[in-house]
């Protein structure tokens, strides 16, 4: 084998990671973003990003991980509208599905502290983590 045919593998992985390269620092950027937005609307306090977080104060969140709410609704089509209204709106205590699981038992309407193009950004962020990564 000459070395110039040994060297094709080596610049087609080369290619490859530069084109990856980009694509991977956009993603990196949106995260930074999108805690950036989460952050400022204080969604943070009450929720973290990977399970069995603990909040600031040593607690555990009083909302669920992000992580764990994009596998709960994960392949269901009406979720990030369900997840926006409810992120503007609040929850019902009555009717919480994370009862048990964390130490919240609703969330508060929002609307004040987020906007709904920003919400909808939010939900489509969180609905798109992978659990567990």
């Amino acid at each position: 084998m000459t070395s110039s045919l040994r060297l094709v593998p080596t610049l087609a992985l080369a290619a490859s990671a530069l084109s990856v390269g980009p694509a991977l620092a956009q993603a990196q950027a949106n995260h930074d973003a999108m805690v950036k937005l989460a952050t400022s609307a204080g969604c943070m306090t009450c929720h973290h990003i990977e399970p069995g977080a603990k909040g600031p104060d040593g607690l555990a969140p009083i909302g669920p991980a992000w992580r764990d709410v994009s596998a709960k609704y994960k392949g269901q089509k009406a979720a990030a509208t369900q997840l926006t209204h409810t992120v503007l709106t609040g929850s019902n205590p009555y009717e919480s599905h994370w009862k048990g699981k964390v130490s919240g038992l609703a969330m508060p309407p929002n609307a004040v502290a987020i906007k709904e193009p920003d919400a909808k950004k939010l939900v489509a962020w969180i609905l798109g983590l992978e659990a567990g990564k």
